[in-house]
């Protein structure tokens, strides 16, 4: 006996079952193309999310009876509602995410001395020039605006609590 060749025909009707198949899989319903998020938009994630961790340790500062250091937080909370209303809503196919609460919840924190305080404003503020490249015109003002104001606070923070 002869052995069996395939044949084009066999060959094509193979490879129409293996689309056949892989199309129930999929149930028929196109998959939505991944969106990538513009560069500022990521930028302004970061920026929010890093004032929500300032204003928590602010926050859990004055609420252990640090009433001088109320004032810092406030800037920061108001730095934080500005860099919000810049966000743009996500669209449809993008991950949806959750308005975050104006005011953080204090959270435990390790124990924070006035120098870690400073050097921690100080290092926002190198930060926030390095942030500027992927900002547009109105947005890189703010980040500006916000840096100038950390670093005054690593200044003007108290010399004791």
């Amino acid at each position: 006996m002869r052995p069996r060749s395939l044949t084009r025909r066999a060959v094509l009707a193979g490879g129409a079952a293996a689309a056949a198949v892989t199309a129930c899989s999929t149930s028929g319903a196109p998959r939505p193309s991944p969106v990538t998020e513009q560069p500022e938009q990521v930028l302004l994630r970061t920026l929010i999310a890093d004032k929500e961790r300032t204003v928590a340790l602010y926050s859990s500062l004055v609420a252990a009876g640090h009433d001088t250091l109320a004032p810092f937080r406030d800037r920061h909370q108001a730095h934080l509602d500005e860099l919000r209303k810049h966000r743009r809503p996500a669209t449809s196919s993008a991950k949806p995410t959750t308005p975050a609460p104006s005011q953080p919840t204090p959270t435990a924190t390790p124990k924070m001395s006035l120098p870690k305080l400073r050097d921690l404003e100080r290092r926002s503020a190198a930060q926030r020039t390095r942030q500027l490249a992927d900002a547009s015109p109105a947005l890189a003002q703010l980040i500006a605006s916000i840096g100038a104001c950390e670093a005054a606070h690593a200044l003007a923070l108290p010399r004791s609590l």
